[in-house]
């Protein structure tokens, strides 16, 4: 780990989730690599239908594209966080 960063991981994992506008979190596996935020919005939307997820992630799409470049960084970051939680949902439903 560089010095820059800490000692701790989770400060590597965090610059590397929001520089790249990813995330680690695993929709399977939410005890490592979620934020509390993450976990939630995944029981939130677990249970909702395909149609409604892909709709969902047509919206964020649809909202990077227009506006992402004027977005303030955290909202950005959010929204491609729940975009990659759909993603997975959407795959996982697709697969049933």
């Amino acid at each position: 780990m560089c010095d820059e960063l800490g000692l701790k991981e989770d400060y590597m994992q965090q610059m590397v989730e929001e520089q790249g506008g990813t995330s680690l979190c695993n929709i399977n596996k939410t005890d490592k690599g979620c934020s509390e935020k993450q976990k939630e919005f995944i029981q939130k939307w677990s249970d909702k239908p395909l149609e409604e997820v892909q709709k969902q992630l047509q919206r964020l799409t649809g909202m990077v594209e227009k506006d992402g470049s004027s977005m303030k960084p955290d909202a950005l970051t959010w929204i491609k966080h729940r975009m990659g939680i759909f993603k997975q949902l959407a795959k996982a439903k697709d697969e049933l």
